[in-house]
């Protein structure tokens, strides 16, 4: 796995006469491409000697080069609304000299359909969404009832338009070894704790999936009052949350706020490296599930029935109010009940029966 290098990485691949290679462009949410793994693997499945490479945002590469599914990882430069059509061209041009037989489209934009286009890949398989027709060339109607999980719309690109989803689904599973932790901790200067919590508190969607700070506070003080360290991780957006959250914390068992401090990959690996991990419905949440860690998900605008922790070892918290899912970025009826009144008693009883099982 690794970036692209144009010179050399799009040359026609020596291949034997049965084997596939095929382009995925990748979502730019990190728990949607987290989501997408179950379509990597059964491709992978399906198509023996398999070259998948992904064409994707960098700030969501990290988690497919913890992907064995994923071969080499393009950068797609083009940042949200921009059409840039001149650099679309050119990129395809370079992709079209990789004799990529397949792509596979998982955004519903038209702008994500238009490189494997204009890169002449054949066969581009993807839904209809926004009237993409031409562009997509296998084209799947999506029947919501039948794929109520955003996982099983990715992973019904695998087989024939109109054929039935298998399930169940593999589960994602991004690699992070004791080497790749311990480095980790080491490039941070980081102990590791005998028992360590990780909280992840923000969620870029909007507010109304974030539960209060001063929830994870009374969290953290009573995790400390049983001998857990708690990290705080997320993106340079969340400091100021994580901030929050420090403040209002008493300061014997005041959490160590490492949201901004490190790179998506140390924060897989710092997630790995945990006893267990409480957050919202946000990117981490798909990663603490993915390296297979005991994981407590607080729900509040948006629903695990459409966008769950693809793990066997979540407890899914929601007070499943008469309000939500509203699915909006900030409440509408401006109380934010479904969080506010998530007390952390309840989120401290699954953490501990998460940890004790």
């Amino acid at each position: 796995m690794g970036s692209l290098t144009p010179d050399t990485s799009l040359q026609p691949p020596q291949r034997s006469s049965n084997s596939l290679r095929a382009l995925v462009v990748t979502p730019a949410w990190v728990g949607d491409t987290v989501m997408a793994q179950a379509l990597f693997m059964r491709l992978h499945e399906a198509n023996p000697g398999l070259q998948l490479d992904a064409l994707s945002p960098r700030w969501v590469a990290p988690v497919l080069e913890r992907m064995p599914e994923i071969n080499t990882i393009i950068d797609s430069p083009f940042v949200h609304g921009q059409l840039s059509l001149k650099a679309r061209r050119d990129l395809a041009s370079r992709l079209r000299k990789a004799g990529y037989q397949r792509a596979y489209i998982l955004p519903n934009s038209l702008k994500s359909a238009l490189i494997p286009f204009l890169a002449g890949i054949p066969v581009r398989i993807g839904f209809t969404g926004e009237a993409r027709y031409g562009l997509i060339n296998r084209r799947h109607v999506l029947d919501e009832a039948a794929l109520p999980q955003m996982a099983e719309r990715f992973a019904q690109l695998a087989v024939e338009p109109g054929a039935a989803l298998v399930r169940p689904l593999p589960q994602p599973r991004l690699v992070s070894s004791a080497g790749q932790q311990a480095e980790t901790l080491d490039t941070l200067g980081i102990e590791r704790p005998e028992r360590v919590a990780v909280f992840c508190p923000g969620a870029e969607y909007g507010p109304a999936k974030r539960w209060p700070a001063n929830h994870f506070a009374t969290l953290a003080g009573e995790l400390g009052k049983r001998g857990y360290a708690v990290w705080l991780l997320g993106s340079p957006k969340d400091k100021a949350i994580g901030d929050d959250i420090v403040r209002l914390a008493a300061p014997a068992s005041a959490p160590r706020n490492l949201c901004g401090n490190t790179s998506l990959t140390q924060a897989i690996d710092l997630i790995a490296a945990s006893s267990f991990v409480v957050c919202n419905d946000s990117g981490l949440m798909h990663v603490a599930a993915a390296v297979g860690r005991p994981l407590i998900a607080v729900y509040g605008s948006s629903s695990p029935g459409f966008t769950p922790p693809l793990t066997a070892h979540a407890k899914i918290i929601s007070l499943n109010l008469d309000c939500s899912p509203c699915f909006k970025r900030e409440c509408p009826l401006g109380h934010l009940d479904c969080l506010n009144k998530l007390e952390p008693q309840r989120v401290l009883d699954a953490c501990l029966t998460r940890a004790n099982p």
